[in-house]
């Protein structure tokens, strides 16, 4: 069987071309999944429906989002410019993490080649994130009873501070977030497990901490998991404070994959941030997440 991808040309939006954020990665990463024979044929998503999107924003914030009327500041704090081809694409990237959690309950393993929007709250996105596509993912199983308890596993260099914000009183999603201590956002959020690791961090002491996590976790009844695989933990990410190898976060991306599947737990996997400072390297370990569920498959 091969692993299901979700995947959606209108990933890419025109940011210009001397923006912080590497949006081409997304077009590059299904072209290197293709080349590899990581994945023969993606699929591919709709536009998130507003019915849907309301599960987790405010009807407020997705019409300003629509519309473009979004106010100046609303704007400033995303950090894209709101013009159709970033509405389009939060729209499409959001609906595709809804269609790759159908198709992980399905296939047991899914993954989208963008995802991981984790700043974006109820009433407003931040950091590059317009929509929460994972809590919108995650309302949208419970609310059509087809999973009873989540387990978001947020392991970005980035504090998941809009999901611990959406969720904050629901004991049906359990947020769990391995960060930077001193990284964005300056003001954190309360996770139901928060993990703050100290600058410079490296491998040996990254893998001993997440696995002492996981185990804690596994004690736990989830039937299902978002895993947000942001490899900005990268010692070459322009925007991390950590010094996680290559083989780091390989085998990181093992270890969650195969921890959930192992126990019949269906894991649906989106991408999270990225700023590597090489281009290519960026694809490469955005990649891992995806031929780590390929090999489970």
């Amino acid at each position: 069987m091969e692993l299901s991808v979700v995947n959606h040309e209108d990933y890419f939006a025109k940011i210009g071309d001397d923006h912080k954020f590497p949006i081409e990665k997304f077009g590059e990463l299904a072209n290197y999944l293709i080349k590899k024979k990581i994945v023969k044929k993606f699929h591919e998503p709709y536009q998130c429906s507003e019915e849907t999107l309301k599960r987790a924003h405010s009807e407020n914030y997705i019409k300003n989002i629509k519309n473009k009327t979004l106010d100046k500041n609303g704007v400033k704090k995303i950090g894209f410019p709101l013009v159709d081809s970033v509405v389009q694409r939060s729209l499409v990237a959001t609906g595709g993490t809804v269609l790759a959690s159908k198709l992980a309950i399905k296939y047991g393993l899914a993954c989208n080649t963008a995802g991981g929007s984790h700043h974006a709250n109820f009433d407003g996105g931040a950091g590059y994130c317009v929509f929460n596509d994972v809590a919108v993912a995650s309302q949208y199983l419970l609310d059509r009873g087809l999973v009873e308890r989540i387990l978001i596993v947020d392991l970005d260099v980035h504090q998941g501070n809009g999901n611990s914000d959406i969720f904050k009183n629901n004991s049906n999603v359990f947020t769990f977030s391995m960060h930077s201590k001193s990284n964005y956002p300056a003001k954190k959020s309360i996770s139901d497990l928060d993990v703050e690791l100290d600058d410079n961090m490296e491998d040996k002491e990254y893998i001993k901490i997440l696995k002492f996590y996981l185990d804690q976790l596994n004690q736990e009844n989830f039937d299902y998991v978002f895993y947000i695989a942001g490899v900005d933990v990268h010692f070459n990410d322009r925007l991390g404070k950590l010094k996680i190898s290559d083989e780091g976060i390989r085998e990181r991306d093992e270890l969650v994959t195969e921890n959930f599947f192992s126990k019949g737990i269906p894991l649906c996997g989106v991408l999270g941030g990225g700023y590597n400072k090489d281009f290519k390297k960026l694809v490469e370990l955005h990649s891992f997440l995806h031929q780590s569920c390929a090999k489970l498959i």
